[in-house]
């Protein structure tokens, strides 16, 4: 297994922390609450753990400061989301069939595509009077040239290129660099909840055409309009409310964590499904900044506290 570059981050960052307090890992393992080897794993990237509270609980028993705490939990997120993030399926290899007697077999797809072509070019020079032409390809939406049938999770291209550049023309957040990661994967997800598709995370034929369309917006707040409004509302603990959301989704409103388990979080406050469910919300109100934090609030003000986000909280509030 190969570890992903928020996992490695992640884990680099773990190691300096257990090579600065100088115990094994059976030792810290069994004061994080896991094995040895599984804070191993950790160490070496080869896993990310779903938990936060193991990490925090190490951190601790490290001597992590405040700020290296909420460090390591920005690297955990990352890790975590990147963890989440469905793998893109290996292509099949086509089937093999004997060929004539000699050294090499040949692919059964070669004389499929042989036979073909002959017949597609016999059939053009027909229709066009003995001119064949190639078929023509949609200059304005690279999207749906036979290359890009198939942009999600894990790939890097032009074609990724193409989806980024519909995605900044949407007023997105997001960095044009070719490459298919999560952040890619939350700012897909968001614009298939604000066209009204499902959430799928993958760019299928009906999320295309919405990109093309040009009929969404993803403009939203800045972080610090998030924060600006968080002290407005959560006026009883203003400080801990910023902290807890920065930790849950960096105040971005459009941050979307998907879960091993299938469910999802969403927003500022990363309210999950089942959360909104209890809000009589979904999942496009969550990604409404002013809905999000007022939500979030009604959820402090069951108890009074965090309850909602015990890793961030413990995060937020170190000691």
């Amino acid at each position: 297994m190969v570890a992903s570059p928020e996992a490695d981050k992640f884990a680099r960052h773990l190691r300096m922390l257990k090579e600065r307090n100088g115990a094994g890992f059976s030792r810290l393992g069994k004061l994080a609450g896991v094995s040895g080897s599984t804070l191993h794993r950790y160490c070496s990237g080869l896993s990310v753990p779903a938990d936060y509270r193991v990490v925090h609980t190490f951190a601790k028993v490290c001597g992590a400061t405040a700020a290296e705490l909420r460090e390591v939990h920005r690297l955990w997120a990352l890790a975590d989301a990147s963890r989440s993030a469905p793998p893109v399926p290996e292509p099949e290899e086509p089937p093999v069939v004997p060929g004539p007697p000699g050294p090499r077999a040949v692919p059964a797809f070669r004389y499929a595509a042989v036979v073909l072509g002959l017949l597609l070019v016999g059939g053009l020079v027909w229709s066009s009077g003995g001119s064949a032409a190639a078929p023509e390809v949609d200059a304005g939406r690279p999207l749906f040239a036979p290359g890009c049938s198939a942009v999600a999770m894990g790939r890097n291209d032009e074609c990724v290129r193409e989806l980024q550049a519909l995605l900044l023309r949407a007023r997105g957040r997001i960095t044009v660099d070719g490459a298919f990661g999560p952040e890619t994967l939350r700012r897909v997800t968001a614009f298939q909840v604000l066209a009204g598709l499902p959430p799928t995370g993958s760019v299928d034929t009906p999320t295309k055409n919405a990109l093309y369309a040009q009929g969404v917006d993803m403009a939203t707040w800045s972080p610090a309009e998030v924060e600006g409004r968080i002290r407005e509302v959560f006026v009883e603990r203003p400080d801990v409310a910023v902290a807890i959301a920065r930790c849950a989704s960096f105040l971005d409103p459009q941050w979307v964590l998907p879960n091993t388990n299938g469910s999802r979080n969403w927003g500022v406050f990363q309210i999950s499904d089942a959360r909104l469910r209890d809000l009589d919300g979904t999942p496009r109100r969550a990604l409404d900044p002013a809905w999000n934090i007022e939500a979030a609030h009604r959820l402090w003000s069951a108890r009074h506290d965090f309850h909602d986000w015990p890793s961030c909280e413990a995060a937020a509030v170190p000691g």
